[in-house]
């Protein structure tokens, strides 16, 4: 089983959802969890904001959920010299054995078109960012998830859910 994680924060509180998947291409989710968190630490400046680890910590522990495979809406690695970024702590929160795809709308300084995919129809590159697993196939991937725009259908499903709780 593959999942697409978002997480959502709001003030002081947080939705973090999850839909599973088998196949890259698959239009629909196999199953979606949610869990929400009633008090989110605040974000220490200076710091990483490292809530949203704990939120998709939170979420595979209580949903006992063990992926061969996770996709973030966000960064593994926030530049070419691999920053740190949500995918990379949690690839090693979880023991470096389940690869880790970060699918990102916007790009960053630092992160060259090497992490570029185009999709079908738009014009506006997604970044792709990976640990665990070569970033060849995971742009690959990527570009094979459902959907014809530039969001794939089940990142779009994912996000909705955190935010909404529907």
């Amino acid at each position: 089983m593959k999942l697409a994680i978002a997480v959502h924060l709001a003030d002081a509180q947080a939705q973090v959802a999850a839909v599973s998947f088998e196949a890259w291409d698959s239009p629909e989710a196999t199953k979606s969890y949610l869990t929400h968190i009633a008090q989110v630490e605040k974000r220490t400046g200076g710091e990483p904001d490292l809530r949203e680890l704990t939120c998709v910590m939170q979420l595979l522990r209580e949903h006992r959920l063990a992926p061969e495979l996770i996709v973030i809406d966000g960064f593994v690695h926030l530049d070419a010299d691999e920053t740190p970024g949500l995918g990379q702590h949690l690839f090693r929160a979880l023991g470096g054995v389940t690869p880790v795809i970060g699918v990102a709308k916007t790009g960053r300084p630092g992160l060259s078109a090497q992490f570029e995919v185009l999709r079908e129809e738009e014009a506006r590159p997604m970044t792709v960012t990976c640990a665990g697993v070569d970033i060849g196939a995971a742009k690959a991937r990527v570009r094979a998830m459902h959907g014809r725009k530039r969001v794939p259908t089940l990142m779009k499903l994912v996000a909705r859910l955190a935010k909404n709780g529907e």
